[in-house]
């Protein structure tokens, strides 16, 4: 995203004498009490400056609705107030961000992912409840959605790293191995799907397999930007927008992740200094999809920036 220019930030170190420009977190903080939303504000603060985990919880209750669901433009690129699988999917990955992934919120929660998913078990991206009100146009609404990884593989996989135990966790966890193990081509949202899955699955031999496969898969397919300098040699997968590149660091968050074993060394850490490197003078991390209004792509940002800072800590980088 092209720099807003509204709050300029130092780019060269200081003069003999000068305060030393602000660290990479100080320039993020500053944009997300600029610029995000309640629940960025407080999850930041959690994450990051020792915040509690009650008011990420009290934000968050303002998107949730009586069927247990989340709606009300959660997910960014699905408006309205309807409750929808990618929007509950992202609550659940708030809760476990705030520790707070179980009891009756998250019984409430499974509820509503039973009465939506499909004849399989899984859960479809988005439901016909969605029709007439505004949507990306790359998340088209079907009358009958059939099941999907992206959606499932990412709750089931937090389910039960917070062992969340639900008679809806295991027909979906069925899904998910059937659809991993038979994966032949993919594209990188949906690894990313299946990653969150193999790494908290309980049956570790089968998800170090099944990894591995995913990893081969994933080179052979030139799925992962692996020379950030040498962006032209890697496609763009169909259906994405123009430079909607994916790296290293987008599929192995944490050093423990499954995926870090799919790059060497010298490869992460081209990785990492990219998406450091990434940061814009406003102190934001650019939207890498495709921007389709004004609202989505603002309210995106701040969550992308979260997610960025996180995984360079994860990393070892520092941040400030």
């Amino acid at each position: 995203m092209a720099d807003t220019g509204a709050f300029p930030l130092p780019q060269t170190p200081p003069a003999p004498g000068e305060p030393p420009a602000p660290s990479p977190l100080a320039r993020a903080e500053r944009f997300v009490w600029l610029t995000a939303r309640v629940l960025e504000q407080r999850l930041f603060a959690y994450v990051f400056r020792g915040g509690g985990a009650g008011p990420v919880e009290s934000a968050l209750d303002a998107y949730r609705n009586e069927d247990g669901g989340y709606g009300h433009a959660l997910e960014p690129d699905l408006r309205g107030p309807v409750s929808q699988p990618l929007h509950t999917a992202h609550a659940v990955q708030v809760l476990d961000a705030v520790g707070r992934c179980g009891g009756q919120r998250v019984e409430s929660i499974c509820r509503y992912l039973t009465s939506v998913s499909t004849a399989d078990g899984a859960l479809p991206s988005v439901t016909a409840a969605l029709r007439g009100y505004p949507a990306a146009p790359f998340v088209p609404v079907p009358d009958d959605p059939p099941g999907d990884l992206l959606a499932t593989g990412p709750v089931v996989g937090l389910l039960y790293r917070n062992e969340v135990w639900h008679a809806w966790l295991f027909r979906a966890a069925d899904f998910c191995w059937r659809a991993i193990e038979s994966l032949e081509t993919s594209h990188p949202y949906e690894v990313e799907a299946a990653v969150a899955f193999l790494d908290s699955v309980p049956d570790r031999p089968r998800a170090r397999e099944a990894a591995a496969r995913l990893g081969r898969l994933v080179r052979e397919q030139r799925l992962a930007v692996l020379d950030p300098d040498a962006l032209d040699a890697f496609p763009v997968s169909p259906g994405y927008a123009p430079g909607e590149h994916h790296f290293p660091h987008d599929f192995a968050r944490a050093p423990h992740s499954l995926a870090r074993a799919w790059f060497t060394d010298d490869e992460m850490a081209r990785s990492l200094d990219f998406l450091a490197a990434e940061q814009t003078d406003d102190g934001g991390w650019p939207v890498r999809w495709r921007h389709w209004a004004p609202a989505p792509l603002l309210e995106s940002r701040p969550r992308v920036t979260l997610d960025a800072l996180r995984t360079l800590r994860a990393h070892g980088r520092p941040v400030g």
